[in-house]
């Protein structure tokens, strides 16, 4: 079998290790070739931690990652290549060692410049293989960095703009026509002052839809907006260094764990809360890795292994390895690890497809087929861990379960959750009125049920911070339906209430909650002022005359005949031969 695999005979080698033995010289220029690896791997950590000290390898990360990969490889080459042309160049070989040669095979100093060059090669390999990874790294960060300008200039600026950027760099220009929501009148009125217009600016329709539009004040507000974001992450970066935040101690650049965000890692932090200003010190160390542990590998983390298989493969193909052959003798093994691996081969082809398909992802809210209802945490090549939202347990499930079974996502496309809460009155409160009040219930939670950030919880076709010509919070964004809320509804008589529902729609699954407890302390409020009473369980004892009653209900039967003839009884009383 070794003779149909590969043509390279075993003796080619031991003649090159006599060929090495041979030679002095060729002993030493061995002998340095080790020890000049050996140095280079110390130099190389060395100034790896020294790049990782320096304000570049947060200013810069790309150009720091560029430098700390290319270093090693660049060493490497330039010792295997010096070490090759010296011993080819000066023709070290022993005539008589150098002529033994089997017909058909390489003379031993061919052998030997084989392996120097395949060194060579392995190592142009490698560091291909951790350049591309960079290269995408960067495409994708200047990709995020252009939908951060997009939020930006959506958003009309962020809260940590110095000297209001965004009108430094756009001027809004009114519309030609007014909008629907207002008179003639009101619009030219608000055109004629400063306040006026800035109202108009934050204007939104109805519909959510935002008037007038903006022109660009400077040629390239792109890059004037990216200049900005470098000062912010500068004075970040010094306030973490000077000991000037939260924690009131300095923090050292390349300390391990990571104390101190890179800039894009800064830009995901602020991408992640919404870019409100991400506090010097304000997380422990190490955050950011915690954060991310156990979070599979992507495509660009597992590509650098894939590109230096290649580069393996390509080798051996050099050497004049039949990869067929190589192949068919291991496709049996091959074939027995498959059926071995059945399962977890399932999970991980599951797996990709999720990933390819976006059908879950990390964060989701999923309802299981057994019931168990929490929040993905991390979905793995071969099990899945949806994390209870009140971080009372975790649900370990193999991961093709979320193709093959069945399973309610609240989160993917889905921006409308409803909050209902349900609420029996009194039988002797107007219906009406308690429905006008519990309208009014709802607008108040619209307005008034809000995060700790301030953004509401309710979503509404207009957000209440327009008409105070303040920024939206968001709470009316991706809206792709129409939404008419508060909605309320009469249930049902029931035993002792009249039953009523009211229900709002907020942002995700987990806002409900909030909303729910906030609308029933407003619900209490507005019930005690209007004095709309929630009974308690009411028992009638029976004690009547049945023809008295007979009589009393009788006064009104030819209003309620004349109500039938009207309307009719529908189908009631009708027979399966009748049309």
């Amino acid at each position: 079998m070794e003779e149909e695999i590969t043509e390279i005979s075993v003796g080619q080698f031991d003649t090159v290790s006599q060929l090495i033995a041979s030679s002095l010289s060729l002993q030493l220029a061995v002998a340095g070739l080790i020890i000049g690896i050996i140095i280079i791997a110390i130099v190389y950590t060395k100034f790896s931690r020294w790049v990782k000290s320096q304000k570049m390898n947060h200013t810069k990360p790309h150009v720091s990652r560029f430098a700390r990969k290319i270093i090693l490889p660049f060493l490497a080459i330039a010792l295997i290549s010096s070490v090759n042309t010296y011993i080819q160049v000066f023709e070290l070989f022993d005539e008589e060692i150098n002529q033994i040669a089997i017909d058909g095979e390489l003379a031993p100093s061919e052998v030997f410049a084989k392996m120097l060059n395949t060194m060579n090669i392995l190592v142009i390999g490698y560091t291909i293989s951790q350049l591309v990874p960079i290269a995408l790294t960067k495409r994708e960060s200047s990709i995020s960095e252009r939908a951060d300008f997009e939020a930006w200039r959506e958003m009309r600026g962020f809260v940590d703009d110095k000297d209001d950027l965004f009108h430094k760099l756009y001027k809004w220009v009114p519309p030609k026509q007014k909008p629907e929501d207002l008179t003639e009148e009101e619009f030219q009125n608000y055109l004629q002052t400063d306040e006026g217009r800035q109202f108009l600016e934050g204007f939104r329709t109805t519909k959510g839809i935002p008037i007038g539009s903006f022109e660009k004040i400077k040629s390239n507000p792109f890059e004037e907006w990216k200049k900005s974001e470098r000062k912010k992450y500068e004075n970040y970066y010094n306030e973490c260094v000077s000991g000037n935040n939260s924690s009131g101690r300095k923090l050292f650049p390349g300390a391990v764990p990571e104390e101190i965000f890179p800039i894009d890692i800064w830009r995901e932090q602020k991408r992640v809360t919404g870019f409100e200003p991400l506090v010097p010190a304000s997380k422990p160390p190490g955050f950011y890795k915690k954060q991310k542990e156990g979070v599979p590998k992507s495509a660009k983390q597992v590509l650098p292994i894939l590109i230096f298989l290649g580069v393996i493969i390509g080798v051996v193909s050099w050497w004049g390895v039949d990869l067929i052959v190589l192949a068919t003798a291991t496709g049996g093994i091959a074939f027995g690890v498959g059926l071995a691996l059945k399962e977890t081969l399932e999970n991980y082809f599951s797996y990709i497809l999720i990933r390819k398909d976006k059908i879950v992802k990390e964060g989701d809210r999923i309802q299981l087929e057994s019931g168990y209802n929490g929040v993905v945490h991390k979905i793995a090549p071969r099990v899945t861990y949806i994390r209870d939202a009140l971080n009372e347990s975790v649900a370990i499930i193999p991961t093709r379960q979320l193709v093959t079974a069945q399973i309610v996502n609240y989160t993917k496309e889905i921006k409308l959750v409803p909050a209902i809460v349900n609420v029996g009155v009194s039988y002797l409160n107007n219906p009406r009125q308690v429905a006008s009040i519990l309208v009014k219930v709802g607008k108040r939670a619209m307005i008034e049920t809000v995060d700790a950030k301030g953004h509401h919880l309710v979503r509404q076709n207009r957000c209440p911070y327009l008409d105070t010509n303040q920024p939206s919070c968001g709470c009316d964004k991706d809206i792709h339906v129409d939404v008419t809320q508060p909605v309320v509804r009469f249930d049902k008589f029931n035993d002792s209430s009249l039953d009523f529902s009211m229900w709002v729609y907020v942002r995700d699954y987990g806002a409900q909650f909030k909303t729910k407890s906030d609308m029933r302390v407003i619900m209490y409020e507005e019930f005690q002022k209007y004095d709309i009473r929630i009974p308690w369980p009411i028992r009638t004892v029976y004690q009547g005359d049945e023809k008295r009653e007979a009589q009393e209900i009788g006064t009104l039967d030819a209003e309620r005949d004349g109500v039938v003839e009207e309307y009719g009884v529908g189908d009631l009383g009708r027979g399966e031969g009748d049309e």
